[in-house]
């Protein structure tokens, strides 16, 4: 989820750059009820045998090794990208990382995917969603076997973000962009409307209320704007929800303890929380961007003089880019940078917690120890302490690194402006289970894209219940269709 887009700064563009039953009570989940979530369950005992990555291998280098690195980073997050990768180009002279953009997560799971052994890159950046997909190309190296040789204390990255990133018993990918939806909302809005622009709605029946309020007050056309796109709304609403509910996604506690056979969303939940998204937009409470074409329409709605709208979902991402195009003065009738709020995205019965999204860092193994061991060296350096601090700080990602917040410029920001803390305090109250730590499907990709095309039919008007129950038998033969293959 939380995939980069190609953020343009031009007019009106405003955005830069993914089993107890809620409802086993008779309770709704949109307004409380939800029962504890299932315990966590141990991967196992028996882990497959790593291959070897020997970090020592650059010490005999004599000559700057060439690597490069394919990204789907865009806009402001590309050039702090570049930034970041220039001082550790600066900061020895063994290793040379070449920056090639990919246009996006999308075009960069493309290029690999369908590229050739010899054409592929030496370190890739891909989004939580591929996990087991690029663990099943048997193509990289997995992290854990250079955390292992390098005795990298790994308690230093965050616990969730480890988690997330972790398949078959052990670390697959380095975490390094962390991302969650939050809500994004317009203070002046909320003020004209009577509401305190320093409280957002925590649960989705507050989202109901204070999108009534709004609207009744002749503050804003609609209180909320909502998406279909597989890696925004389509994609984030029932995964987020079902874990903030502390129910699984699918089975097999999500696919970390075998892996994932049948989707879970076809349920009493799930049709509630979708048949409540409907309602909304019935009811014109919400206003629907569909598939989100620029990546950056449902953020619109917030400065849209004729349809203008007080609240959307969004990335994490996209607060730094965002609150640079506000600067820029472009929107200064509509939004301020005070008038700018940052609330955790509202959940069943208002309970906290997020997925991670965002992306990792993966190494390509060539049978190249040295070239390992330069990706390494690399990767060690964007998810130090320092590292994290400033790349948290000029983009709105949150850190993976636990000391990055102690340190500035992070430690001032977060400090200064609690918007940028926001998500980070959103993962960190996730619940300790199964159904925090987010679904791995071998065709995670493909099956948000079924569930996008149910949210987008359910929006324009479909029967809840059969677009839900139609989802599941794609997204079920999707992952039979995968196992056969690959499981």
């Amino acid at each position: 989820m939380n995939t980069p887009k190609k953020y343009l700064f031009i007019p009106l563009i405003i955005l830069a750059s993914a089993v107890g039953s809620a409802c086993s009570s008779g309770k709704s989940v949109t307004s409380g009820g939800n029962t504890a979530a299932p315990a966590d369950s141990a991967v196992g005992t028996t882990l497959p045998e790593l291959a070897a990555c020997d970090t020592t291998a650059l010490d005999s280098v004599t000559s700057p090794i060439e690597m490069t690195f394919w990204h789907g980073m865009n806009t402001t997050l590309a050039d702090e990208l570049v930034k970041l990768t220039d001082s550790y180009n600066s900061s020895q002279t063994k290793v040379k990382i070449k920056l090639v953009a990919q246009g996006g997560y999308e075009q960069t799971i493309d290029a690999y995917l369908q590229g050739s052994e010899s054409s592929r890159p030496d370190v890739v950046q891909m989004p939580e969603y591929m996990v087991q997909s690029m663990v099943d190309t048997k193509t990289m190296l997995p992290m854990q076997s250079c955390v292992n040789n390098a005795k990298f204390d790994l308690s230093t990255i965050g616990d969730k973000a480890v988690t997330a990133y972790s398949a078959q018993g052990v670390l697959q990918a380095m975490p390094f962009n962390l991302s969650n939806p939050v809500l994004f909302y317009n203070k002046k809005i909320f003020k004209a409307a009577g509401l305190d622009p320093e409280v957002s709605p925590k649960s989705l029946e507050d989202l109901k209320a204070f999108s009534e309020k709004i609207i009744a007050s002749g503050a804003a056309k609609y209180g909320i704007s909502l998406d279909s796109a597989l890696d925004s709304g389509g994609g984030w609403y029932l995964e987020q929800w079902f874990a903030k509910a502390g129910e699984l996604y699918t089975d097999n506690d999500n696919g970390r303890t075998a892996r994932s056979t049948k989707v879970l969303f076809n349920s009493k939940t799930g049709t509630e929380l979708l048949t409540y998204l409907q309602e909304l937009l019935d009811s014109k409470l919400a206003v629907s961007v569909g598939d989100n074409a620029s990546g950056q329409d449902q953020l619109l709605k917030l400065v849209d003089k004729k349809e203008l709208t007080a609240m959307t979902i969004a990335t994490t991402a996209a607060l730094g880019p965002v609150m640079d195009v506000i600067k820029g003065g472009q929107f200064k009738e509509q939004i301020s940078l005070e008038d700018l709020g940052i609330g955790p995205m509202p959940g069943p019965d208002g309970t906290q917690g997020a997925l991670v999204g965002g992306a990792s860092l993966w190494i390509v193994d060539k049978g190249d120890n040295v070239k390992n061991a330069a990706a390494w060296d690399y990767i060690k350096f964007m998810v130090s302490a320092q590292s994290q601090s400033t790349w948290a700080a000029k983009t709105g990602y949150l850190p993976v690194n636990k000391s990055a917040e102690t340190l500035d410029p992070l430690k001032t920001t977060y400090a200064t402006d609690s918007r940028f803390k926001v998500g980070f305090d959103q993962l960190m109250s996730s619940k300790d289970a199964p159904s925090s730590d987010g679904p791995i499907i071998g065709p995670l990709r493909e099956v948000r894209t079924v569930v996008a095309q149910a949210v987008a039919a359910i929006f324009k008007g479909a029967d809840v219940a059969t677009a839900l129950a139609e989802a599941e038998t794609k997204a079920n033969q999707l992952i039979n269709d995968y196992n056969a293959l690959n499981g």
